[in-house]
């Protein structure tokens, strides 16, 4: 057989295309801190600063808010991050007795 039969001009290469994939960003879960009337607000700074890595005064903002809105934005991360976010901070509460929840929803 010759070369033209296999599809080579002569050249000895052959160029190949791919199809263009498209890759979609990951759904982002808002990871939010619902207030009561137990948790003391020592704790939840303590926690936006150690869970969510966000800094003293940042973590004084969103506890500001949590305790006068009901609830607070403490990040928003993919689903699994999310999801562990929360166990963590429902671990952690409960190991030094504290009621304090937290929740996700999609964005």
């Amino acid at each position: 057989m010759s070369d033209e039969e296999y599809g080579d001009s002569g050249g000895g290469t052959e160029t190949l295309t791919r199809d263009s994939v498209e890759t979609k960003e990951p759904a982002m879960y808002r990871v939010l801190l619902l207030n009561d009337n137990y948790t003391t607000m020592d704790f939840v700074v303590a926690i936006l600063e150690n869970v969510f890595r966000k800094s003293p005064a940042e973590a004084t903002q969103i506890m500001l808010k949590v305790h006068n809105q009901g609830r607070g934005l403490a990040g928003t991360y993919p689903k699994d991050i999310a999801e562990a976010k929360v166990e963590t901070v429902h671990a952690r509460a409960m190991q030094e007795g504290h009621p304090l929840k937290c929740t996700i929803e999609k964005e």
